[in-house]
């Protein structure tokens, strides 16, 4: 079962069993409402029991049924892959982004960011995955591990089968004379060799140096 169909299943169990118990009358009224609110007790301790448990095995299949691979699986046509991968990658690149930039550039940039840079990143990744193959569309990683200090990688997109990378997002710090400090993003793909420098933007910075990539 899909764990969007467990989860509305907990849901619907809690409903629709929440407050059913209800204690029977008899002469002793005393005494079976006693007993019966035992018994309601414990069914709902036994309740709460499964929910948890329920949750807890959909949170585990959520943290091992994460990536794209497991969710392409399920994807039949290539239009859909395109729009799905697309999708999924947008968030991972603002993660990767986001803790590329550390605190103390993210506080700073990450709105402009997000409005002029991540729609770049988007159409990039876009046209990447409408010139992919359906079964390799299906292989695609997106990296985890952007650079701290001074390099400039942000994310790589590669195939999980062959290790190679497809496309390559970078940001470069540029210090033009008398212009301050910006932040350059580009791309590269392997379908030049990461020959070409594919522009997406600058975000000014300051005049004054800015600090290492991943600084808190």
């Amino acid at each position: 079962m899909k764990f969007w169909m467990r989860k509305l299943f907990v849901v619907l169990v809690t409903i629709f069993t929440f407050g059913t118990v209800v204690p029977q009358l008899s002469v002793d009224i005393d005494k079976n409402v006693k007993e019966n609110s035992d018994v309601s007790d414990q069914n709902d301790r036994l309740l709460v029991v499964n929910d948890i448990e329920a949750l807890e095995e959909i949170e585990t299949e959520e943290k091992s049924d994460h990536s794209w691979q497991s969710l392409a699986f399920s994807i039949d046509n290539h239009s859909d892959l395109v729009t799905s991968f697309t999708a999924y990658s947008m968030i991972h690149a603002e993660q990767q982004s986001m803790m590329k930039f550390g605190s103390t550039i993210g506080d700073v940039i990450g709105d402009e960011f997000k409005q002029v840079i991540l729609p770049k990143i988007e159409e990039a990744i876009a046209g990447l995955a409408e010139r992919v193959p359906e079964d390799d569309l299906r292989q695609l990683v997106i990296s985890e591990n952007p650079t701290s200090g001074l390099g400039e990688k942000i994310f790589h997109v590669y195939h999980s089968n062959t290790g190679k990378d497809l496309i390559r997002f970078h940001v470069r710090r540029d210090h033009p004379p008398k212009e301050g400090y910006w932040f350059n993003f580009h791309y590269h793909t392997a379908e030049d060799e990461f020959l070409t420098h594919y522009d997406m933007g600058s975000i000014y910075w300051d005049k004054n140096t800015p600090p290492h990539w991943m600084s808190a």
